[in-house]
């Protein structure tokens, strides 16, 4: 490391956890490089929650406001039936007013955006597969290998989602993720005369969800689960949530309508269902779903967890340096739903 306590960081994943670990270590003087297996970093994903305590994280590293900016407050909400029924109505505004941020609703490309526009030129390299890690022994560099070569870190930060490979190599003998029963639909209805009026809400079948959330713009997000096999696509997707959901209340049928088959992402939901004995080992750090992805009905509803195992961090970079990096207590972050 350098006389600064800074030194250099490998992030493994150009999600929204790896790009705000990135950006958080940069600002505290690390040489960060972060390595993503994508050849560009396409706009995927759909809607994201962003808590309260997310928000905080992001301001710790100056970008709140920014991400405020572009984000739809969440005022209202409630579940329903799919006869239209409310079940349960609530004003969301409680939280503003005992956290100091509402909840709110953004584009994840949107924020991975901001995020990778935050980082120093040429730290980010695409298109590079993570094929091992040798990082155990805190004495010396870990050593990240790549199809691209290899990399020598003080830090390696493992972002690399549910299924990571360093997440495996260093607990072998942990079970990894578990597929929850669940598949999982979303997709962002293009803006129409309507749309203003739509109320965010969850609709609750028999065993299948349906969500519905207006984005800033006019458009709304739309989010989907229903049990199945796993493995199980379908050539046409938007056909296959028309027949799951089609006689479901307004305006569900109508927002289906909206939205082409090619534009209808759908996985598997996979959970780590037995907790990993620690969040780091030697100089790895593990977040994001590579730590604790949680069962929930659709990837990207609880993305903020990533952010609340961030804000600890950007706290403890801010107030006591990047010598807080590798066991500074992440191995205990705090867990929660994104929305």
């Amino acid at each position: 490391m350098t006389g600064s306590g800074a030194g250099r960081a490998a992030v493994v994943g150009a999600g929204v956890g790896g790009l705000t670990a990135a950006v958080a270590l940069r600002q505290q003087g690390w040489a960060v490089t972060v390595l993503e297996r994508a050849r560009i970093l396409e706009p995927v994903g759909a809607g994201l929650g962003i808590a309260p305590n997310a928000l905080h994280a992001l301001d710790a590293i100056g970008l709140g406001d920014d991400v405020r900016r572009f984000s739809a407050v969440q005022g209202q909400g409630g579940i329903r039936r799919p006869g239209g029924r409310w079940l349960v109505r609530t004003d969301l505004g409680a939280l503003a007013d005992r956290f100091g941020d509402p909840q709110l609703i953004a584009l994840r490309s949107d924020l991975v955006g901001l995020l990778a526009a935050s980082l120093a030129d040429g730290s980010l390299r695409t298109g590079v597969t993570i094929t091992g890690v040798d990082a155990l022994d805190s004495d010396r560099p870990a050593r990240v290998f790549t199809t691209d070569g290899e990399l020598d870190a003080d830090l390696v930060v493992a972002a690399d989602g549910i299924h990571s490979l360093i997440r495996a190599t260093l607990f072998p003998t942990h079970p990894g993720p578990r597929y929850s029963g669940l598949t999982a639909w979303r997709f962002v209805a293009p803006h129409t005369a309507g749309a203003r009026s739509v109320e965010p809400s969850e609709t609750w079948g028999r065993g299948t969800v349906f969500g519905v959330v207006p984005l800033a713009d006019g458009r709304v997000y739309c989010y989907a689960s229903a049990p199945a096999p796993p493995g199980v696509h379908h050539d046409d997707e938007t056909a296959e949530l028309k027949r799951t959901f089609g006689a479901w209340h307004d305006p569900i049928p109508g927002l289906m309508g909206t939205v082409a088959p090619g534009d209808v992402l759908h996985d598997d939901v996979y959970w780590i269902a037995e907790p990993l004995p620690a969040y780091h080992r030697g100089r790895v750090a593990i977040l994001g779903d590579a730590a604790h992805t949680i069962r929930d009905d659709f990837p990207d509803r609880h993305r903020a967890a990533e952010h609340r195992d961030l804000a600890g961090w950007a706290r403890r970079t801010h107030d006591d340096g990047p010598a807080a990096g590798p066991g500074s207590g992440l191995d205990t972050p705090t867990l929660g739903n994104g929305l």
